[in-house]
């Protein structure tokens, strides 16, 4: 390889990597963006501020009836319907939300929420999805310009590959012996 064309290569290598970099800045602002909205919406989950005043239909929907395994709001069963006769007496207490699902944890344990508190092994359950998914989109970020760049390299040597055309002449005496041959 001549010194021009190692030249030629390096500079077409640079801008290929510069190219890359101005691909992958955009993937990478929007993963990170996305992780920031994901730990936000965590942050404002797990520390929301409680109602003042707590409703049946509201709590149904988040806690589970522990005989059935089904949200309180659709199960049909003597458990059900005592959690909910429990859940009425903590709301004419006074009680806000939070402080009725403590006592309904307290009461029947962790297996009574519908959502898994987030604090142990269950905080997995809220980082593993937006972690994979930043994960997938930087492992296509740095293997699609790759793949890209390797298919354009490989049809850069099919066309260097080639036997340059046949000039007229060259052109016309091949056709002469063809004829030859088909009689």
């Amino acid at each position: 390889m001549t010194r021009d064309a190692r030249r030629t290569a390096r500079r077409a290598a640079r801008r290929t990597g510069r190219r890359t970099a101005q691909r992958i800045a955009p993937l990478l602002v929007l993963a990170a963006s996305i992780a920031w909205i994901a730990s936000i919406a965590f942050v404002s989950a797990a520390g929301a501020t409680p109602k003042p005043r707590a409703s049946l239909t509201d709590i149904e929907n988040d806690v589970m009836c522990t005989a059935c395994h089904e949200p309180l709001a659709v199960a049909d069963s003597p458990e059900a319907e005592s959690e909910r006769n429990y859940i009425r007496g903590l709301i004419a207490q006074g009680l806000t939300k939070s402080q009725i699902e403590k006592n309904l944890v307290a009461q029947y344990g962790t297996a009574v929420l519908g959502r898994p508190p987030a604090h142990g092994f269950n905080l997995a359950i809220y980082i593993l999805p937006p972690a994979i998914l930043v994960a997938g989109i930087a492992l296509l970020a740095f293997t699609i310009p790759r793949w890209r760049r390797r298919t354009r390299e490989a049809a850069a040597e099919t066309q260097e590959a080639r036997p340059p055309p046949l000039e007229a002449a060259d052109a016309e005496r091949l056709d002469t012996e063809l004829s030859h041959f088909r009689g």
